[in-house]
This record gives structure tokens, C-alpha cells and sequence, in this order.
């Protein structure tokens, strides 16, 4: 395909750029340049050009056999560098290291960015269940318990603009399917002041999250625990909400110091 004659103005290529980075990392799958055209709505030779140049700066892989493109690794490192630089991580790690080990349970602390949530910090429980999770990992957030939550205390025209764009991947028969099954849900959270993730992204796998406040009390990041559905029984969870609320205490009352 051959290049176009004249290049975009700098401040629209960029633009255009980093939409094409936060859709395929939204998406999480390989799309060609004839697709990302069609859905960001770009000139098909605009795509071509921008996705070559990405490519050749090792920000999304080309994938030879399909013509597809997808996220390379380099943005994980870059992520990685902001996340270095936060303080809220760091502050967090004693209290969640503490709660992990009271719970037996992973605790992970998650933050709302461009429509998902992204782990921010992670302790592993004890034992031997380890969950695929990662500090930079970023997760839908109709079937998270930190998603859900997050979303649910976001400002109304954030959640307008999710609702209005949300695609409901089903991982199990129990995921949230429908904007109006989505709203309710996220009306109980803010009224309850907790989020569950009840099998809704892994079968056999059950979450809570709580908010954490900042220091004008702000609702900052979320922290969640994760465990088998015998390690959050029902009759266990308000115990375990209890808990969680006392270490987001802890957290916000360091951030203060």
C-alpha cells in the first residue's frame, strides 16, 4: 500500500496514535489495518502509516502470517516506570502484606484508567493458589470486583460514557451481559459501599474489593482479595469486608503522614 503524500499535522498523528494504542489495549486481541480503520474510523492509508511507525518503535508487534497488529512489551515497561514513581503502591505494600497474611488470601490494589482497572500492587497469599495477575495488568471492569467497584464511585459522566460504549465479553454463565444488569449491580456497590466478583471472570473464583480514600477523601483505588469460592465462603464475607475496610483505613491515614 503506498504511503500517504503528505504527513498529518503532528498533534493529530499523536492523537490518532495513542487511539489506536488504547483500542488495542482495550481489545486484547490482533487487529489488521483494515479493521482498526473501519472501527477508530481513520483513513485506511492514516492507519497503514501510523501502525507501520509504531511498529518500527517496537510499540505494537506485526504479526506476519495474519497481517494483524498487537501491543508489544515495550509499553509494559513504560508502564512499569509510572508506576515506580507513585507513591500510593509503596505506602500500601506493609498494610496489604499484613491483610494477605491474616486472610490467606492474594490482595491485589487496582486503580480506574481509560475504562479498565489496572493493578497497581500485589501480594500473593500464602499457600500454594497463585493467581495470574501482575503488577501493570490491566482488566475489564464489568466482571472484577475492583472494576465493578471503581466504576460504580466514578464520576456520572465517566459511567455514562462506559455504559454507553461498554462490550460485555462473557467469560462464565455468571458475567454481567447487559448495560441494565450492569447499572443495578453498580447501584447495590455504591450503596453497600463493597463489590463481588461471584464466578464472574473465573469459574471457581470469587473477589472483594473495598475503596481506599485519599486524603481529601477522594475514592482513590481499590482493594481487592481473591480466593478459591471455599476461601470467600458466604458466611465468611463480611468478616473478610471488614477486614479490607480497616487496611484501606490504614492506607489512607499513612497517606496523610
Amino acid at each position: 500500500m503506498p504511503f500517504a503524500s503528505s504527513p498529518l499535522p503532528s498533534s493529530t498523528a499523536v492523537e490518532r496514535a495513542f487511539r489506536i494504542l488504547e483500542f488495542l489495549d482495550s481489545t486484547q486481541r490482533a487487529w489488521n489495518i483494515s479493521e482498526l480503520s473501519r472501527r477508530l474510523e481513520l483513513p485506511k492509508s492514516t492507519t497503514h502509516i501510523l501502525m507501520r511507525t509504531l511498529a518500527r518503535l517496537g510499540y505494537v508487534t506485526h504479526e506476519t502470517n495474519s497481517r494483524s497488529f498487537t501491543l508489544a512489551l515495550k509499553l509494559s515497561g513504560l508502564g512499569r516506570s509510572v508506576l515506580k514513581n507513585m507513591s500510593l503502591p509503596a505506602i500500601a505494600l506493609p498494610f496489604m502484606r499484613s491483610l494477605a497474611q491474616s486472610l490467606r488470601l492474594t490482595v491485589h490494589l487496582a486503580m480506574l484508567e481509560k475504562g479498565q482497572a489496572v493493578y497497581i500492587q500485589k501480594v500473593d497469599g500464602p499457600g500454594l493458589i497463585r493467581f495470574d495477575t501482575y503488577v501493570g495488568k490491566r482488566t475489564n471492569l464489568h466482571c472484577t470486583a475492583v472494576g465493578k467497584l471503581l466504576l460504580a464511585h466514578s464520576a456520572d459522566e465517566i459511567k455514562r460514557e462506559y455504559l454507553r460504549r461498554a462490550t460485555f465479553i462473557r467469560h462464565t454463565q455468571k458475567t454481567i451481559a447487559s448495560t441494565s444488569e450492569l447499572k443495578t449491580e453498580l447501584a447495590c456497590i455504591a450503596q453497600r459501599g463493597w463489590a463481588m466478583d461471584d464466578e464472574e471472570e473465573e469459574l471457581e473464583v470469587r473477589c472483594l474489593a473495598v475503596p481506599v480514600h485519599d486524603t481529601d477523601d477522594m475514592i482513590v483505588a481499590a482493594i481487592g482479595v481473591a480466593g478459591t469460592v471455599g476461601q470467600v465462603a458466604d458466611d465468611g464475607t463480611s468478616s473478610i469486608i471488614s477486614q479490607m475496610k480497616n487496611t484501606a483505613a490504614l492506607i489512607q491515614t499513612a497517606l496523610l503522614d
